[in-house]
């Protein structure tokens, strides 16, 4: 932690009548809805004016997940997104905001997975030999090489887990190194698939080498499974799907409420919109914009653009994509055809074998992909929308044919095209090394694991606040040193202004002070004023929250400035400050326990709905008990410490609790100002104390900062001159983790001290035993010598030639140098 950042030494002032001005109040959003503009796919380009069906209000679909596996750090990215632009539309502009989400409980991937499961399981209870089951892995193994790494198999010899290694490394190398397959250009996508293809691979090679297949190639098994039996599943008990899809919204709901995103006001799931579905459908056909062909329907676009409407009005320049379409359409669906042209796509399926159903006109059916969110938006919000939004890759073909289906289902021909979607909103991609994250690529951290180890529903939040909601992200170690930053700047600047608050006495909050509206603004106010102004700026351009946080960095580090120069800066309006910044995180979610209109100052800090007051503080009471117990043990000579001891903290709870306050920090600090005022005035008198005395003061002292209450998250920030600490409020673990890093750091000092002294002592214990050797005897057992004269000095090399003059030179030397040593070991008595 950064306690140098933390502790700014300024101390501001309160005004001398405060409770006689009335306060500055400031407008909040004075835009006028009309002029908040947001950047629409449906009109690329500059953003567009935002103007709502019905005045103050905002109806709005999202695309949800599709609920098959855990969501990783690309949802984040998506909804955290969305939730910020739907909190500024609703705490900041003002809008009723009616918000929509379905979860997409029918899909291929769906049903792929929770089949594929369902057969592995079956399989795994199975009795096999274990040549059996090494048969069965082997044939997955090939299996899963000719369908996903063809560069793998050789016609010539088998692959098997012997030379699947070298193989590997041969074929795909480059791309394991980092590179592209065809080794030009950034990898992207395939390289990212290939890369999780071998990694399945790998594990099912490891897995046969040591004769243990589950679930080392469980990977590698699952396709070859569905392969073979996936028509021998009776699906009449859709029991496999709905147990995935519910356990897997479950953790989707979870994810979402750590990550302090805003829940729906509706949830809308497919499986519970079947019938309307058919419905929908039936009414699509009916109207000649759809055909059945082969018990599936699909849509008509050569029918629906010759009634004069527009298909692809997205990504026109996508509608020839045959890999988009595929993927839209599914991979269950290669094999269904009739279709009349390329690019209509299905909105009833004909289920197969092995697939779940629902009764239609059509025979036995599921949705198609795109129909189900066409059906629950508009069974929820009606005909037309405000805003739809979803990831980019969305675009098409899922929202263009969710567009051309809802406009064929309402438009009249002859009032010409329908509009469904005034807005539709595309939140940018997060990616990873140039590929997208995505759960098919297995490329992904879980947020749970993110929230884990890598970040906080905070620091998360302020990255992708950080990136304009409709550009790409990849996260880059400077983006997180700066989110970091801001982050760390704006805490400290609360901690900072609670303490001088605390230090004031003030603590019924901004009603106590005040600031004259009578007079124009200056120094800090008119800083914060100006800084409202830019941030109003940003939003209404099409949320554009990178500048609004900047804006808002800068307003704390020119008030930083400001107060080091300016030491009787005025309290209140450091407060004002510290509050309007306090209200834009809490629009911006960025603290999970304040709630709208977040008039509070600082992250909030609230005990539990279940928790007593009384109970809440018992911690800080008992530290007022301990050190209060230890002082009255020491003999000292103070005139002020007998009425500090006498101090009774719980009057001043009492009063705060009977307000009905559940702010942890107001209800603990009159038993912190006790101990803070206690441990001060020992500071003051220590140096008049006896020796004895003194130490045990330094003792307590130092315990109280750095265990007692660090361990509460409250820091004591000590001051010069006999000036009062100031109580800091930090997370426990920000504290704890900084004693911890000092102690490692002093550990590790005295560590090298001590190595150092050993060190010493070895080599003044080599070179006291080197200078127990008399001079004449040093050169004696050097093999390179063979003859010595009457002192010990070589004359005679090894081969009988005399030794050089140049190197008796340096032998005369050393044998001068060992003769003082040895001398002056002899003088101390060392032999």
């Amino acid at each position: 932690m950064n306690f140098s950042r933390l502790f700014i030494r300024a101390r501001p002032t309160i005004p001398a009548a405060r409770n006689s001005l009335v306060l500055r109040r400031y407008s909040f959003a004075t835009a006028t809805m009309e002029s908040i503009k947001v950047h629409n796919s449906l009109k690329p380009g500059a953003p567009v004016p935002f103007v709502p069906i019905q005045p103050d209000k905002v109806s709005w679909y999202v695309c949800g997940p599709t609920v098959y596996d855990k969501s990783h750090l690309g949802h984040a990215r998506n909804y955290v997104s969305t939730d910020i632009i739907r909190r500024i539309l609703m705490h900041y502009f003002g809008f009723d905001v009616k918000f929509v989400m379905n979860m997409t409980d029918v899909d291929d991937k769906i049903i792929i997975k929770a089949r594929r499961q369902r057969l592995l399981e079956l399989e795994k209870n199975k009795t096999y030999s274990a040549a059996e089951l090494r048969a069965l892995a082997l044939a997955a193994f090939r299996a899963y090489a000719a369908s996903s790494l063809p560069l793998l198999v050789d016609e010539g010899v088998e692959l098997d887990e012997s030379n699947y290694t070298a193989r590997r490394d041969a074929a795909y190398g480059k791309v394991l190194a980092g590179s592209t397959l065809t080794g030009e250009g950034k990898p992207g996508d395939p390289e990212a698939k290939i890369k999780m293809h071998l990694g399945n691979m790998d594990a099912a090679a490891a897995a046969m080498k040591q004769g243990d297949i589950f679930p080392g190639a469980d990977e590698i098994l699952l396709p070859y499974l569905d392969s073979l039996y996936k028509e021998t599943i009776d699906t009449r008990d859709q029991t496999m799907f709905t147990d995935l899809t519910k356990s897997m919204e479950t953790l989707f709901t979870e994810d979402m409420d750590n990550l302090n995103v805003l829940r729906p006001d509706v949830i809308t799931r497919v499986t519970e919109y079947v019938p309307q579905i058919v419905s929908f459908v039936d009414r699509v056909v009916q109207k000649g914009f759809a055909y059945e062909a082969e018990g599936s329907v699909y849509f008509d676009i050569a029918a629906f653009e010759k009634a004069g409407n527009t298909y692809a009005r997205l990504r026109p320049d996508s509608r020839n994509d045959k890999s988009l379409q595929e993927e839209g359409e599914g991979s269950l669906s290669k094999n269904l055809g009739g279709k009349r042209g390329a690019g209509d796509f299905a909105l009833w399926k004909k289920s197969k074998a092995g697939e779940p159903f629902w009764p239609s006109p059509w025979g036995d059916g599921r949705p198609g992909w795109h129909i189900e969110c066409s059906v629950m938006a508009s069974d929820v919000l009606g005909s037309r929308m405000d805003i739809h939004s979803g990831g980019i890759d969305l675009a098409f073909p899922h929202h263009d044919n969710e567009l051309a289906q809802s406009e064929a289902y309402f438009c009249e021909h002859a009032k010409g095209e329908h509009t469904w979607v005034n807005y539709f909103l595309h939140m940018g991609h997060l990616s990873i090394s140039g590929s997208k994250m995505s759960k098919s690529l297995k490329n992904f951290q879980t947020i749970q694991d993110a929230l884990s180890t890598d970040y906080t529903a905070r620091s998360m939040r302020i990255v992708f606040l950080m990136g304009k909601w409709n550009d790409g992200v990849e996260i880059s170690p400077d983006m997180r040193a700066q989110a970091d930053n801001w982050e760390s700047t704006v805490s400290n600047f609360f901690t900072n202004t609670k303490s001088w608050l605390a230090e004031a006495g003030v603590t019924d909050g901004v009603e106590s002070l005040s600031i004259s509206s009578d007079t124009p603004a200056t120094g800090l106010l008119a800083d914060l004023e100006q800084a409202k102004k830019e941030v109003q700026a940003a939003l209404i351009n099409s949320f554009d929250t990178p500048r609004a946080m900047l804006v808002i960095l800068k307003l704390v580090n020119s008030t930083n400035v400001f107060l080091k120069d300016n030491k009787d800066a005025n309290l209140a309006e450091v407060e004002a400050i510290a509050r309007w910044i306090t209200k834009m995180a809490g629009i911006f979610g960025l603290d999970a326990r304040a709630k709208a209109p977040y008039d509070g100052l600082g992250w909030a800090s609230a005990i539990s709905a279940d928790m007593d007051p009384k109970t809440a503080v018992g911690p800080y009471a008992a530290v007022v008990d301990k050190v209060k117990a230890e002082v009255s043990k020491l003999s000292l000579s103070s005139d002020a410490m007998p009425t500090l001891l006498a101090q009774d903290p719980s009057k001043g709870f009492e009063s705060v609790a009977s307000t009905g306050s559940r702010d942890i920090e107001k209800l603990a600090l009159p038993f912190l100002r006790t101990v803070s005022q206690i441990r001060d005035e020992l500071r003051r008198i220590v140096s008049a104390q006896t020796p004895e005395t003194k130490k045990q003061i330094l003792a307590i002292t130092d315990r109280i900062r750095d265990h007692d209450l660090t361990n509460l998250g409250v820091y004591l920030d000590d001051r010069p001159d006999n000036q009062p600490s100031l109580i800091k409020f930090v997370p426990a673990a920000e504290l704890i983790a900084a004693r911890e890093e000092k102690a490692a750091r002093e550990a590790e000092k005295a560590k090298k001290k001590e190595e150092a002294r050993l060190a010493r002592e070895k080599a003044d214990q080599e070179a006291k035993e080197k200078a127990k050797v008399p001079p004449e005897e040093m050169f004696k057992k050097d093999e390179r010598y063979s003859a010595w004269d009457e002192q010990g000095m070589p004359t005679k090399m090894k081969d009988g030639s005399d030794v050089p003059k140049s190197q008796m030179k340096s032998l005369k030397k050393m044998w001068d140098k060992q003769k003082k040593v040895h001398e002056e070991l002899k003088a101390k008595g060392g032999l």
